[in-house]
């Protein structure tokens, strides 16, 4: 039994789905299969059955849940102090949407690895929601900017609200679209394809489907399409003022809209947080902070988060 085979088999308890779990852990859905099948085989229990709705635990599986995420993160606690008794920078992985990622991770990244002097070592990558919770428990993660990830069952996390905007739709001045909204052309990035984002919810309410919507890989080529008026671009208000200012894109009068919207930052309670960590929630709290959540600048092509650990194993 390793804490890989553990590890694999709480992000597939968690998250409901070996394929969840492998793009979780940006790995193979084979690697995480083999991972479970030889748990399976140690234990001799299959720990987890296919249901209707996803992956559904045995009775063996429930009670070695608890004990797996402990071992999980013990590991991750482990692997934390032999590097700083070597003098290793500490790391630290911040995950967000994909428009968090593009627009504030980088100059966050930056500020705070700055005042730490090298002895933090900041990474950042895109994770959805339903992926986030898991991640911070485990420890494969130490903080996630976006949305409120507590009151989960079984995973004991704590988030808090750090910043307040409004999502508005955008589209180029004098455009005009036919019908009601949900008939609108959307340009969309990438956070549109995830069921727990924000702007998931804002499309939902306004009944948009599917074969309405232009994905995009990330919000600044949205909203060129919109400027160029291919259609109409869901974002923060605050992000978009410099093409607001210029005219480039203007607020289109659409229900629900504007749509207040909260960043939380989620971590592990005080007493189980990496230093790190909890140094990273207190700039959070800090002027500089703020003003780079406010001001983020131009936005850079945000990239998947890459879990440093366990998959050079599985390789």
């Amino acid at each position: 039994m390793t804490l890989t085979q553990l590890s694999a088999f709480v992000l597939v308890a968690r998250l409901g789905s070996v394929k969840a779990a492998a793009d979780a852990l940006s790995v193979s859905e084979p690697a995480v299969s083999q991972a479970i099948a030889a748990l399976r085989k140690y234990l001799g229990d299959p720990l987890l059955t296919r249901g209707g709705t996803g992956m559904v635990m045995t009775a063996g599986g429930n009670r070695l849940l608890t004990i797996a995420a402990q071992m999980v993160a013990l590991g991750a606690e482990a692997e934390a102090a032999v590097r700083s008794a070597n003098g290793a920078p500490e790391p630290l992985r911040l995950i967000g949407s994909n428009t968090v990622v593009e627009f504030a991770g980088g100059p966050l990244a930056d500020a705070f690895g700055a005042r730490s002097s090298g002895t933090v070592d900041v990474s950042v990558g895109v994770a959805v929601t339903s992926e986030m919770a898991a991640l911070v428990s485990q420890r494969l993660a130490d903080a996630a900017l976006g949305p409120d990830l507590s009151g989960q069952r079984g995973i004991p996390l704590v988030s808090e609200p750090v910043f307040r905007s409004r999502m508005v739709v955008l589209g180029a001045p004098g455009a005009r679209f036919r019908g009601s909204p949900r008939q609108w052309p959307w340009l969309v990035d990438a956070d549109a394809t995830d069921p727990g984002s924000d702007v998931a919810r804002l499309l939902r309410g306004l009944g948009v489907p599917e074969s309405r919507m232009r994905v995009f890989p990330h919000q600044t080529a949205a909203w060129d399409a919109a400027a160029g008026g291919a259609g109409v671009t869901p974002s923060l208000a605050h992000l978009a003022v410099h093409r607001t200012r210029r005219r480039e894109l203007v607020p289109l009068d659409v229900p629900g809209t504007p749509m207040e919207v909260v960043w939380f930052v989620t971590m592990l309670p005080i007493d189980r947080r990496s230093a790190g960590a909890g140094s990273l929630r207190n700039f959070l709290s800090t002027p500089e902070a703020m003003r780079l959540l406010r001001e983020p600048g131009a936005g850079v092509s945000p990239s998947r988060f890459r879990p440093p650990v366990y998959v050079t194993i599985w390789n």
